[in-house]
């Protein structure tokens, strides 16, 4: 075991150095070595006992946990608190998930290297960064013009340059990118958007939480003939998506 985690902190250093050395040559503030290591430990710690201990088995969802530098997307008042096993507060009344939950639905989303995703909700840009290592291309929709822009400029900063983000109403989705193979939403809807079914490829897959104060977490498949199969994965609370049209 001990020569197993020493692995996984190698591996996931290796990802931490490559992204301290870019920040470098932008010249741009690093944390000390001890600090990033540090950093590195306690990703590591968080995916065995959060996320490997709860189930979560998909081996690019646990790589992509392990190195995606959580910390650097949650406000700095709350960066001490970035591994712990519970959503945080990221400002305008918005969250970043558990990271068990962002764990379990990209797993759910059952991503691959040549899918392009919507995802409905940016935030800070956490699950973009998570799915843009597990996927072609990521396509991101915020409402809040404050987060998206600051989504849009920390993601290539650190280098997921394959997601763009979109200010914008999600309950619209993003028609001149559609269809897409993937679609997740990381706020909840009441109902499904039939515009997000619409936009969504035969033969893909749409994950969701959906209902009012507390949700139901509903993976929807649609054949190659546009047929839906729609079940219940387990019970969550997210924000709600707002912007409803009339």
């Amino acid at each position: 075991m001990r020569g197993r985690l020493r692995m996984l902190l190698y591996s996931a250093g290796i990802a931490a150095g490559w992204q301290i050395a870019s920040r470098l040559a932008h010249g741009e503030p690093v944390e000390t070595k001890r600090a990033a290591a540090d950093q590195v430990a306690a990703r590591v710690k968080m995916v065995k006992e959060q996320i490997e201990a709860r189930g979560v088995r998909h081996p690019g969802v646990l790589k992509a946990m392990r190195e995606t530098p959580r910390h650097l997307f949650v406000p700095e008042s709350q960066q001490q608190y970035a591994y712990a096993d519970s959503p945080l507060a990221i400002g305008h009344g918005q969250t970043i998930s558990q990271p068990y939950i962002v764990a379990s639905m990209s797993e759910l989303l059952d991503p691959r290297p040549g899918d392009r995703v919507l995802e409905i909700g940016t935030g800070s840009g956490y699950q973009a960064a998570v799915l843009s290592q597990l996927v072609k291309h990521v396509y991101t929709i915020e409402i809040v013009p404050e987060l998206a822009r600051e989504a849009a400029e920390l993601l290539p900063k650190l280098g997921y340059t394959n997601v763009a983000v979109r200010c914008g109403n999600g309950w619209l989705g993003w028609p001149e990118e559609a269809p897409f193979n993937k679609i997740i939403l990381t706020a909840a809807p009441p109902e499904l958007p039939p515009v997000l079914i619409h936009q969504l490829k035969p033969g893909g897959r749409l994950v969701a939480p959906v209902g009012e104060e507390w949700q139901e977490l509903v993976v929807v498949n649609k054949d190659a003939a546009g047929r839906l199969d729609r079940h219940t994965e387990y019970g969550v609370v997210f924000v709600p998506m707002v912007g409803k049209p009339k």
